[in-house]
C-alpha cells in the first residue's frame, strides 16, 4: 500500500512508522505544518525530520509553505475552533497531495498524541478524504506515545514542548 503519512515532527513519527512497517506498509513522510510558530521552531522541527528521514532511509516530501499571517487570520476569527482549522488545513493538504501523486491512502502522526482532539482530527481527515477522493487510513497510535517519546529522547532528537501554534505555547506556560 502506498501511504502518505503527514508528519508533524520526528519524535511523533518514530513509533507510527514502526507500527505501519510491522503491517508491511512503507510510508512516505509528508511535511506540511504552517501552523508551527515561531519560524525558528518550524525550522528546527523540519530540519530534525529531514535528518531523521535521511538516517532512517525514509522518503520525505517537504511542503515549505509558511504563511503565518494566513494561519493567524484564519484562527483569530474563531479562536475557540482554532484546532479544527489546524487539523483541517493539514488533512486537506495531505489528502490533496496524496491524490495528485498516486498514493492509495493517507494518515498522520498526529494520531499518536494524547494531547490532540482525536475524534475531531479523525473527522477532519475523513472529510478531506471524501473531498479529494482519497482514502484515509485510520490508526490510533496513542498507546505508543510514551514509548515513542522515550525512543526519541534516547535517539537525541529535538523534542518540542508544545503542539505548534503560538497559542499552544502560551497555554503550556499558563498551566504551570
Amino acid at each position: 500500500m502506498q501511504l502518505l503519512l503527514h508528519t508533524c515532527c520526528a519524535p511523533c513519527s518514530l513509533k507510527c512508522i514502526q507500527s505501519l512497517q510491522e503491517e508491511g506498509i512503507e510510508p512516505t513522510l509528508f511535511w506540511f505544518n504552517p501552523n508551527i510558530q515561531p519560524y525558528t521552531e518550524f525550522k528546527m522541527r523540519k530540519n530534525t525530520l529531514v535528518q531523521f528521514a535521511k538516517d532512517a532511509n525514509l522518503q520525505l516530501v517537504i511542503d515549505k509553505s509558511y504563511d503565518v499571517k494566513a494561519f493567524v487570520d484564519a484562527v483569530y476569527k474563531d479562536f475557540a475552533n482554532r484546532c479544527r482549522y489546524c487539523y483541517q488545513m493539514r488533512m486537506e493538504a495531505v489528502a490533496k497531495y496524496a491524490v495528485q501523486n498516486g498514493y492509495q491512502s493517507f494518515s498522520s502522526t498526529l494520531f499518536i498524541s494524547p494531547y490532540q482532539n482525536h475524534e475531531l482530527m479523525r473527522a477532519e481527515a475523513q472529510a478531506a478524504a471524501e473531498k479529494h477522493g482519497s482514502a484515509f487510513l485510520y490508526r490510533d497510535f496513542r498507546p505508543l506515545f510514551r514509548e515513542g517519546q522515550a525512543a526519541a529522547r534516547e535517539s537525541g532528537l529535538y523534542m518540542q514542548k508544545y503542539c505548534g501554534c503560538i497559542f499552544s505555547e502560551q497555554e503550556r506556560y499558563l498551566k504551570s
